[in-house]
């Protein structure tokens, strides 16, 4: 069922109809702006945190493009680049495209109730009035005055009504096997559901969720993240028994993170993939752990060596998931 539309008209004007002055007490208010987005920004960087990188990209035309105004068919620039990265990131928009509230209106659509907009901002120049006057009467240049102005915009993906007015996204590309990895995958019995916008395992029932593998922008970057949330898998009660209870952000969750980094890890350098840092965003709350704790490590590392071993001495599934992965089996072999 089609979602119910605003029914409000008033929204900020597209980037193309940006005011040639700034509204009353712009001057005022532009420190605050600039303080706003600039803290947003260093929070996440104190933090450890990189919203806008991930090793895939969204199902669809978003990849790693950057963000532009559909209405206009302009990029964004500068800070607004990263405002509206992490904004897909966050949300896992399909797309890179954006649209303002009149702008989505103009093309016959509009935005679904209840949708919220990310701010991005807009740098220009004007020329008062008295200043024109001044310049006149003295023959000189006149002098311009810097402002900042917000504008509110919506993914496309928060519209109906523009079915037919962006092109289709372009198909998904061959999937690139690995042949060991797929038998290992294939070997866990896991419940590993392919799909989505993000990576993740849920203990409570058991089953894992990564995006598709073409997806990724880097392919084998799909093994590494099942891997990475396959030793998660390992510490399922009825397997390895590791305390998973931890909330996002609790030490507890940190050290559990810390087993699957290094667990997917050796588990990589043992089937031949080169291994990389699943979650840097994690970074500063292990660097937390591992300050308070000068044994952290140990049993992290510890716990990861159990987590790889127990992954890498399953049996071989007599039956590969696929023929495609089958073809590449028997190539390999032979």
């Amino acid at each position: 069922m089609r979602k119910a539309c605003r029914s409000s008209t008033r929204g900020p004007g597209a980037l193309s109809d940006a005011p040639s002055r700034p509204a009353a007490k712009t001057e005022a208010a532009r420190p605050d702006l600039y303080a706003e987005v600039t803290l947003r920004i260093v929070g996440e960087l104190e933090a450890g945190r990189f919203p806008w990188v991930r090793p895939w990209g969204r199902v669809g035309n978003c990849g790693p493009a950057l963000p532009h105004n559909a209405g206009i068919g302009a990029r964004y620039s500068g800070i607004n680049i990263l405002i509206l990265w992490g904004a897909v990131i966050q949300a896992g928009y399909p797309t890179q495209s954006w649209l303002t509230f009149r702008q989505t209106l103009k093309l016959g659509g509009c935005v679904r109730k209840g949708e919220r907009g990310t701010t991005v901002v807009y740098a220009d120049r004007f020329t008062p009035k008295g200043e024109q006057e001044r310049a006149a009467r003295e023959g000189t240049e006149p002098g311009a005055v810097p402002f900042l102005k917000r504008f509110t915009v919506f993914n496309i993906a928060q519209c109906d009504g523009l079915e037919g007015v962006f092109p289709e996204p372009e198909p998904l590309p061959e999937r690139q096997l690995i042949a060991e990895a797929e038998t290992l995958i294939a070997a866990t019995g896991a419940d590993v559901r392919v799909g989505g916008e993000r990576a993740f395992y849920v203990p409570a029932a058991d089953y894992i969720q990564v995006p598709p593998q073409p997806a990724f922008f880097d392919q084998v970057n799909y093994y590494r993240t099942c891997f990475h949330e396959l030793s998660h898998w390992t510490g399922h009660p009825s397997r390895l028994n590791r305390d998973q209870n931890g909330s996002r952000g609790s030490h507890p969750y940190a050290r559990e993170e810390l087993v699957a980094e290094m667990g997917a890890a050796f588990v990589c350098a043992a089937m031949g993939i080169v291994p990389t840092v699943r979650h840097a965003d994690y970074l500063a709350s292990w660097l937390d752990v591992l300050r308070e704790d000068n044994r952290a490590i140990f049993r992290a590392a510890s716990q990861a060596s159990k987590a790889a071993d127990f992954l890498l001495a399953l049996p071989p599934s007599p039956k590969p998931e696929t023929p495609a992965v089958a073809a590449e089996i028997g190539r390999r072999a032979a």
